[in-house]
């Protein structure tokens, strides 16, 4: 399969770890950005159904949670606007290796709610500290049906940045900052085509693809905070072999 090829959008690009392994912050306790509240407001005027097609089943199911965390860029990028953390997941791993996603993962018994679980976990995966996330919402929860997950995403505003790095290499390939300048660019913009017949929105991080349960989520946030741009849905790609390695 061919991977993607790619594109120099008008945007900053993705912000990888530096040298020592480690993303730097960036400024601390900024204000929430306005399209970041009317995502709150609008939430509950929005059937789950538009999220994603898959609802939660009335019994079973595994609870799990995500954070879909943004905050100002890390301390010396030239980019302006927010960022979003994403991870890269190891390339060992025996379900969904180097997939691009949300920190996140099972709640556990000890978790208070769904929140508790996103930022346990983003601690864990990449070094975020949870005193300094300031939670948005809750978005309805979603299921995953492959793994049967249950999943609650966790919108955060990160009101006090830290140093980022992939805390366990088996768990987390990388850490990414990605500016939302880049992911509303049409040019970063397309779909993507599993061999299952699985067809959804994708983008292109430099020499990365954010597909799946991850992108899906991403652009409908992105929609309901009205910064979404329109994009060619009618150019499509095939998933590259890497992301067709899942051993389940």
């Amino acid at each position: 399969m061919t991977e993607p090829h790619p594109t120099e959008p008008r945007s900053a690009r993705v912000v990888h770890s530096g040298p020592d392994g480690t993303i730097p912050p960036g400024p601390a306790g900024l204000p929430r950005p306005d399209w970041l509240e009317h995502v709150a407001d609008r939430v509950p005027s929005v059937d789950a159904h538009w999220f994603s097609r898959f609802r939660p089943p009335e019994e079973g199911g595994r609870e799990s949670a995500v954070l879909m965390l943004f905050g100002p860029p890390p301390e010396g990028e030239e980019s302006e606007g927010e960022h979003i953390i994403l991870i890269e997941r190891s390339h060992t791993m025996r379900t969904q290796p180097a997939q691009i996603a949300f920190p996140g993962g099972s709640r556990d018994p000890e978790d208070e709610d769904s929140v508790a679980t996103a930022l346990r976990e983003a601690e864990e995966e990449t070094g975020v500290d949870p005193s300094g996330v300031d939670v948005v919402d809750v978005l309805p929860s979603l299921y995953l049906p492959p793994a049967n997950f249950v999943v609650a995403p966790v919108l955060g505003w990160w009101t006090g940045p830290t140093p980022t790095a992939a805390r366990d290499p088996a768990e987390v390939h990388e850490v990414l900052s990605v500016p939302i300048s880049h992911l509303v660019n049409p040019e970063s913009r397309f779909t993507v085509t599993h061999p299952s017949g699985f067809v959804g929105p994708a983008f292109e991080l430099d020499h990365l693809l954010l597909w799946g349960f991850t992108a899906g989520l991403l652009s409908r946030v992105l929609e309901l905070a009205g910064l979404a741009e329109e994009w060619d849905q009618s150019r499509q790609r095939p998933l590259p072999e890497i992301y067709l390695r899942d051993r389940r």
